[in-house]
């Protein structure tokens, strides 16, 4: 915490408790509701195991759109996409999302087969079973669970880091509170309480998304404002920069410099881009962040049960 913030949260404990357990425990007692109000209206009050792991397969379209942004917005989306475009400038965020894009579009295609060779299956490793045996089940398997560990604990590291700097929670009580709410809603009404849930996820993130740009290049700035701003960034020189994060207006007194001789705010040049600009694609440094986000993101499509489970839940038209 003491990296952000001058070590001074802007927020206090108060609101990042509310926000952990009180955000929590009202999006799990509003989603549970949702789901026992849609069982008491869809005239099936009776809840089989099969439903409940499956939500009935017959999910739409437009359900299962809202389940796929909600499951591709996790904590690097927006942690990560800001800190390499921080790094590199616009094409951190343009590969970020490029390399995010691809598995999506593959594994779309590779859903559709799925309703129509395994039309009852439940889970990805199941498949693998039927058709390739123990093996490679097995395999299969330890892939699943790692990547599993490996997203969960970014989530739950990112989220519970995020509520440390911006309130000071310690982070390893919010990493053991912020489940409990997806816990509680996803045991009382399975596969399709976590449907809805992502719906509601999904409608908060595209408010915030619209609120954001409409202040921030409407309200406050503009595009042209931006654009100017970050040009007149990389113009100074490394002499300039360190008298403007100074003290005094000194270069001794600078703290432009972390103790590793790495500097800690966005001035000066960009290092391996075109004219040292944030307004350039032609990045050395992006263009192998790129490289290495798309590869690593066909395992945590591929391998992620949350993605197959979406595929098997959705009507066979969807």
């Amino acid at each position: 915490m003491d990296s952000y913030f001058g070590g001074t949260p802007p927020l206090s404990k108060a609101i990042g408790y509310l926000v952990v357990v009180g955000f929590g425990a009202l999006f799990s007692v509003f989603t549970t509701a949702v789901v026992y109000m849609d069982k008491i209206f869809s005239g099936n009050a009776t809840v089989t195991s099969e439903h409940f792991n499956t939500a009935g397969r017959m999910v739409k379209t437009g359900l299962t759109a809202s389940v796929i942004v909600s499951q591709w917005t996790w904590a690097a989306t927006l942690l990560q996409s800001s800190n390499v475009a921080w790094n590199y400038g616009v094409s951190g965020p343009f590969w970020y999302a490029s390399g995010a894009t691809i598995q999506v579009l593959l594994f779309g295609v590779l859903a559709i087969s799925l309703k129509d060779i395994a039309p009852s299956a439940h889970t990805m490793c199941e498949i693998v079973r039927a058709r390739w045996g123990k093996s490679a089940h097995i395999t299969f398997l330890i892939f699943a669970f790692l990547a599993n560990i490996i997203v969960t604990s970014m989530l739950l590291l990112g989220g519970a880091a995020t509520v440390e700097a911006l309130t000071g929670v310690n982070y390893e009580l919010a990493s053991f509170l912020i489940p409990w709410g997806v816990i509680l809603y996803t045991s009382a009404g399975g596969l399709k309480a976590t449907f809805m849930a992502s719906y509601l996820h999904t409608m908060i993130i595209f408010a915030v998304l619209i609120t954001m740009i409409t202040i921030v290049y409407i309200q406050v700035y503009s595009s042209d404002q931006i654009y100017d701003f970050l040009n007149q960034t990389v113009s100074y020189s490394s002499e300039e920069c360190q008298v403007l994060f100074s003290t005094d207006g000194t270069v001794e007194s600078s703290f432009y410099y972390d103790d590793n001789n790495k500097k800690q705010y966005a001035c000066g040049a960009v290092p391996n881009n075109n004219s040292g600009s944030y307004l350039t694609m032609l990045s050395a440094d992006g263009l192998m962040f790129g490289i290495i986000n798309i590869v690593g993101n066909f395992g945590t499509v591929f391998v992620d049960q949350s993605y197959w489970q979406s595929a098997i839940a959705a009507r066979p038209e969807s």
